[in-house]
C-alpha cells in the first residue's frame, strides 16, 4: 500500500469515528495503518539525517550517519 493511500485509509477511518464509531476491526485496522505511517516517517527522517555532511572547520567533511547513525558507508 503506498503512503497516500495508507493516509487516505487513515482518514476515511477518522472521519467515520467522528461520525458515527468504528468497529473493533476498524479500530484494529486504524492502529495497524497509523503504526505502518509512523514507521515509515521515522524510516524517511533516519534517511534523511543519515546523509547529512557537515564541513569542519579545518575544512574536512564528516557525515553524521556514519558518526551516529548505522555506520554504513552512504
Amino acid at each position: 500500500m503506498s503512503i497516500e493511500t495508507t493516509i487516505a485509509r487513515i482518514n476515511e477511518l477518522y472521519h467515520k469515528s467522528q461520525a458515527e464509531g468504528l468497529t473493533p476491526e476498524e479500530k484494529e485496522e486504524q492502529a495497524r495503518l497509523r503504526q505502518e505511517y509512523i514507521a515509515n516517517v521515522r524510516a524517511n527522517l533516519r534517511g534523511q539525517l543519515n546523509n547529512i555532511d557537515i564541513v569542519n572547520a579545518d575544512g574536512s567533511v564528516e557525515n553524521l550517519g556514519e558518526k551516529f547513525g548505522d555506520g554504513k558507508k552512504h
